[in-house]
């Protein structure tokens, strides 16, 4: 068993279940440093019991790469939850690709090319990197030249990787006024923009709908990203306030999809907004909203509802393939 791919086994399962970040990392590292070592190196070291004297290497991942070149199902894997996800149905195996995710560039865990291999191991065909605009400066939003650097990473992982294919995209911050946290040249140069609330979410209405309209109107959003904001999870937090019947029918009429985010402490939007959104005739992206390889996972909770409301697979933009998704819309 390779040691490498044992460790990577292990975070995968740990970021199903949201198991904490250091807790993922951890294992995650561990690869990266095996990776870095010859054949003959690890076992030297494993034979005079010095992993751990490896920067990244811990007692616990030191126990899985003993076990994982011996031969052994690791023993940490007994300590392992099952995460019991739905499985989506139909509906999920109808889907080509995830609309929404992170890399290490912003606040995900892992770097682009693992990102993508997760995703093409689960058996999508593309997947939409969205690392978050600059005003997000939590989450290491990507200014302007950082985000033509990873237009040229993104090239690179796809050179390597085809026919699996990332669209290059962003999520960027809606603003108070509506306006796009980045510079219109450069979203035009994406092949997809996901647009999200993530400041002043107990905006009143008044002011929160013609703040969501104007971003939906921008010819260059594909996606209205998890719209109420709302966390269902730990502390919680409430639904933002909008005009849901005229934010949805301006989808509708800008060809946006509204997103129905997969992610388990959103879940968004609740039941009731995801039909009248059906119903007033909207188009829909399923995603993961990613923040790590084992996340990707997540879609069965998004197809899950999707289903509960009554839609299939032609108003789910996820099923399309890469070259209909990608450029302006």
């Amino acid at each position: 068993m390779d040691p490498a791919r044992a460790l990577r086994d292990i975070a995968f399962q740990l970021e199903r279940t949201g198991e904490p970040t250091y807790r993922v990392r951890a294992f995650r590292q561990a690869a990266a440093v095996v990776d870095k070592l010859s054949a003959e190196e690890l076992e030297s070291r494993i034979r005079a019991g010095t992993l751990q004297a490896l920067k990244g290497i811990g007692k616990a991942t030191a126990g899985v790469i003993e076990d994982a070149w011996g031969g052994r199902t690791p023993a940490y894997t007994a300590k392992l939850t099952e995460a019991e996800l739905p499985d989506g149905g139909a509906l999920r195996t109808a889907l080509r690709g995830d609309c929404h995710t992170h890399s290490d560039w912003s606040d995900g865990g892992s770097p682009i090319a693992e990102m993508a291999e997760a995703a093409r191991a689960l058996g999508h065909e593309w997947i939409v990197l969205t690392d978050h605009s600059p005003r997000l400066t939590v989450a290491r939003g990507l200014s302007a030249e950082r985000l033509r650097a990873q237009m040229d990473e993104v090239a690179r992982v796809n050179a390597a990787l085809a026919p699996f294919r990332i669209l290059h995209g962003i999520e960027v911050d809606i603003l108070d006024d509506g306006a796009l946290d980045q510079t219109e040249e450069l979203l035009g140069q994406l092949d997809f923009v996901v647009a999200s609330v993530h400041s002043k979410l107990r905006m009143p209405a008044r002011e929160m709908t013609p703040r969501m309209l104007a971003a939906v109107e921008n010819p260059h959003v594909r996606v209205l990203g998890h719209c109420t904001g709302r966390l269902v999870r730990g502390r919680g937090r409430p639904e933002s306030e909008f005009d849901a019947e005229k934010v949805f029918t301006a989808c509708r009429e800008n060809g946006v999809a509204v997103e129905i985010n997969s992610r388990p402490e959103r879940l968004d939007p609740p039941m009731r907004l995801l039909r009248q959104a059906v119903e007033l005739g909207c188009d829909f992206a399923i995603d993961s909203d990613a923040h790590a390889p084992g996340q990707l996972d997540w879609q069965g909770y998004g197809c899950e509802r999707a289903e509960k409301a009554g839609l299939g697979p032609e108003r789910i933009i996820n099923t399309r393939q890469a070259d209909e998704l990608a450029g302006r819309r």
